[in-house]
């Protein structure tokens, strides 16, 4: 018997591909993933780059299951982008050149709350008029998780209808290794409230192994055979060989040999050894509206 009333099997896992149009690699790996049903969702950064070509692939191909990955940070040096509002100075949403802060505790100390959510909502309202059927809403760098914005995140699912990715456990999500010195009760709240009104809550988030020692076939290895009872939402950052290699020298490897794992046909296998059930985000998405639809009958 499943542990998470959102789960399908005693372990259960979403393989997530997030920043999708940050380069045109991840809009290839995704779209080849997804296809070999190895790749069970993905969220896309709506101010970045290679999001119209994201945006097209999704529209034209219902079976994808893409969400917004809600973006309030650029932090690759070569590579930047910039809020979709263009808000004044005094918003805080940008550094000195426009472009949205590198760093979350830069975005933290500045951006007001009233700015982020106009920033956030003109996001999955882009992707909504470029003909995506969003599933879901989801983070970069764990951002909007910040005690800052964690209710204008809440809110955003509420309103949208949408599931918005939260964990029970904010302390083991590697993106708080990004957020600065954070108290998380305001975090645990919504938490609450949330599981309170029957909304998915997932048990683990596992991410990309950034800091891996091993090749990466033991490091996925390792990472399947660790899937808890319950609910897992891998973050994985999939992409194919070709630019991400200007964007980031250094560990465009990481994101590259891990898509030529998920691609090497060992990942179906390790699923079925481990006896793990794969689901997207729409499904949970259809279990959320029809929950709540029951709650309202």
């Amino acid at each position: 018997m499943a542990s998470n009333p959102y789960a399908h099997g005693r372990r259960t896992v979403v393989i997530h591909e997030d920043d999708i149009g940050m380069s045109h690699g991840s809009i290839l790996a995704f779209r080849e993933l997804s296809a070999m049903g190895v790749c069970s969702s993905g969220s896309v950064m709506v101010p970045c780059p290679w999001f119209p070509e994201a945006a097209e692939m999704a529209a034209a191909d219902a079976g994808l299951d893409v969400g917004v990955h809600l973006t309030l940070n650029s932090e690759k040096k070569p590579c930047r982008w910039r809020p979709l509002t263009a808000p004044s100075r005094t918003a805080g949403l940008t550094d000195e050149a426009g472009y949205f802060w590198a760093d979350v505790p830069s975005l933290r100390r500045n951006a007001v709350p009233e700015a982020v959510e106009a920033e956030l909502r003109a996001q999955i309202d882009a992707a909504l008029a470029a003909g995506i059927d969003v599933t879901h809403l989801d983070d970069h760098m764990g951002a909007v998780m910040a005690p800052e914005f964690i209710d204008i995140y809440h809110r955003l699912g509420r309103d949208y209808g949408l599931p918005i990715l939260l964990v029970k456990d904010l302390e083991r999500f590697n993106p708080m290794t990004y957020a600065g010195p954070t108290d998380t009760s305001a975090y645990d709240r919504v938490v609450t409230q949330a599981a309170g009104e029957g909304d998915p809550i997932f048990d683990l988030v596992l991410e990309t192994p950034w800091n891996r020692q091993t090749d990466a076939a033991s490091a996925y290895r390792a990472m399947f055979a660790d899937i808890p009872e319950g609910l897992t939402y891998l973050a994985l950052h999939f992409n194919a060989p070709g630019d991400f290699e200007a964007i980031e020298p250094e560990l465009a490897h990481i994101r590259t040999e891990e898509y030529a794992f998920f691609r090497s046909g060992q990942v179906r296998p390790l699923l079925e050894r481990h006896d793990i059930e794969v689901i997207g985000m729409r499904r949970i998405r259809e279990t959320l509206r029809a929950r709540r639809a029951k709650g309202k009958a």
